[in-house]
């Protein structure tokens, strides 16, 4: 006996858009505030040619807004992406495990971090391996919070970072 293979049906693709006149710029800038996530998603289809990644509503419209202005006037020039590139590869090699692990964890050595507590500003330098606070290095931002408040905070929340590196 042999068995039969379920048949599929393709799914249907939406055509993608190649063009945006530009006089329809504005008026869809201005639409995508007020646009429901289910419709955003079908302009993503429309403008990626893909399904929308599982992100929230703002970092949907952000990269719509991006597309539409992008089909309308035209991406970055080839010289300006590998400038880019090259940029990226003098930081890390040409590593891009190393640039996504970067990118998704700690700020860059040099950022500065700002934060008013009590009425004071505090500013922190983020260094290659730990951080400088008050001229004095400490391996934590946790610890630098808890010089501050006198109690235990999570650093990155502390310094608007949200969550640990890596996380």
């Amino acid at each position: 006996m042999t068995r039969r293979r379920p048949v599929t049906e393709p799914v249907p693709t939406t055509p993608v858009i190649h063009t945006i006149p530009p006089a329809q710029v504005l008026p869809r800038l201005a639409a995508l505030q007020t646009t429901s996530i289910a419709d955003l998603k079908q302009q993503w289809r429309e403008l990626f040619g893909k399904e929308p990644p599982p992100f929230n509503k703002a970092y949907i419209q952000s990269r719509l807004a991006y597309r539409i202005q992008e089909l309308a006037y035209g991406g970055l020039r080839p010289e300006t992406r590998a400038r880019l590139e090259a940029l990226g590869e003098q930081l890390d090699g040409g590593n891009i495990v190393l640039r996504r692990i970067r990118a998704d964890s700690r700020p860059l050595p040099g950022t500065r971090l700002l934060r008013e507590y009590d009425g004071v500003q505090h500013v922190v330098t983020v260094r290659a391996d730990d951080f400088e606070f008050e001229g004095r290095p400490y391996r934590s931002l946790s610890a630098i919070t808890r010089h501050i408040t006198g109690t235990r905070w999570n650093g990155w929340t502390f310094f608007g970072l949200k969550g640990r590196p890596g996380a």
